[in-house]
């Protein structure tokens, strides 16, 4: 990174912390992101930057040229939803809207990116095209497949795409990837468990008890990983909430009872082992005990698997602002989901972690917690970031 480059964006600073303070102000649910994508699109044009609203709803797209000769188009992409969350920070710039929170950082992605844009149609000396890709629903709503669905690479063709994630507990000025599966496949699953019901104190015998089944139905779903999936490979089924009968009447044998969770897992193999058993487990289970289930199974990420080439142009890009040993080029894999995995299926590019900082006392609040915050420490860095990666792929004179 030159002296010219690292000045230029330290004078954006301000302006940034401002934009990122008045986003986490105002967070917006996925797909409703109305006011947010507005403040996007308005300070792209102030900056003379074409784009484009509306792209998978509240999408924006913002296209750069630069003024070399060059036919190479890169996408830069940053997610703008945020997450129904009650926000306990106490922070003056906290939500306003009750119940809903930035707990995942996207108010600093977008600001990261917006100021990139910025440094980027100030400084046009590159070869080729840089699009802007400003995503709706990160967080479970569909976003990505969304402005996919509309036409994204079409509209705004891309030879190459890269994502970028605050991480918490990772030092400012650090960075994490890895080649290959960083991220996992992440489901939701929902079965519910169908009986007769019945008195629990006078006639349980006469009933069909689904609290039977559902307590069988925990226990064997803790075999699914341990003894269908090969012990190399990761993956996890973990229960997420259970509802049935009344605490107000409970000699009552519920009639229904309703178990939801997630899943995890880092190839499409073992998606499908974790499909099956799920689905046998509940049927079998259910008629051994005279009851029925239904099963609802739905998978919102594939696996985020890093292009290799792009990896590598990651990393030096990261090296260039930090240093290779603030670099980890080679981190274990996350079981957490992002929806970037489906723009990585349709073009290579890579998905990088830039870290959020540590706490003094060593407990830092972590992704989806009411306490979180994005680092306005770490805006020139993801912006210098975005920018080097340009210069590594268009070949950027700065």
């Amino acid at each position: 990174m030159t002296d010219q480059m690292r000045d230029t964006i330290a004078s954006y600073h301000p302006e940034l912390t401002a934009i990122r303070r008045d986003i986490h102000a105002h967070p917006e649910m996925g797909l409703e992101e109305v006011r947010t994508a507005a403040l996007v699109a308005a300070k792209l044009r102030e900056w003379g930057i074409t784009t484009v609203e509306n792209v998978g709803k509240t999408g924006v797209v913002g296209t750069i040229r630069g003024k070399l000769p060059g036919q190479r188009s890169i996408g830069l992409r940053a997610d703008m939803d945020a997450l129904a969350i009650p926000e306990a920070t106490g922070l003056p710039y906290a939500s306003t809207h009750e119940g809903v929170m930035h707990a995942c950082g996207h108010d600093g992605h977008t600001t990261m990116l917006l100021g990139a844009a910025r440094y980027l149609a100030e400084h046009r000396d590159f070869a080729g095209t840089v699009q802007l890709i400003f995503q709706p629903a990160e967080e479970g709503r569909g976003g990505a497949v969304a402005m996919l669905d509309d036409g994204l690479f079409e509209r705004f063709p891309c030879d190459a795409v890269y994502g970028m994630h605050t991480m918490p507990g990772l030092p400012v000025g650090h960075f994490s990837l890895r080649k290959g599966p960083l991220l996992a496949a992440s489901g939701r699953w929902n079965v519910v468990f169908k009986g007769t019901g019945g008195h629990g104190g006078a006639t349980p015998h006469l009933s069909t008890d689904v609290t039977i089944v559902l307590a069988q139905y925990i226990q064997a779903i803790q075999t699914i990983v341990s003894r269908n999936v090969a012990p190399l490979e990761a993956a996890v089924v973990s229960v997420g909430s259970i509802h049935g009968g009344s605490n107000q009447s409970s000699n009552v044998m519920p009639a229904e009872i309703e178990i939801t969770g997630t899943m995890r897992c880092f190839n499409g193999k073992v998606q499908a082992i974790i499909d099956s058993k799920m689905e046998s487990l509940a049927h079998a289970l259910a008629a051994a005990n005279g009851c029925t289930a239904e099963v609802k199974l739905k998978w919102g990420t594939t696996a985020l698997v890093n292009h290799d080439e792009n990896t590598d142009t990651a990393i030096a890009a990261a090296s260039a602002i930090v240093g290779a040993g603030a670099v980890q080029s080679n981190a274990p894999p996350i079981t957490g989901g992002e929806d970037f995995c489906f723009m990585l299926e349709k073009k290579p590019g890579a998905f990088i972690f830039v870290g959020n900082g540590v706490a003094e006392n060593g407990k830092t609040p972590g992704l989806h917690t009411p306490l979180f915050n994005f680092n306005d420490e770490t805006t020139p860095i993801g912006v210098a970031y975005w920018v080097e990666l340009v210069k590594q792929e268009l070949n950027l004179k700065a």
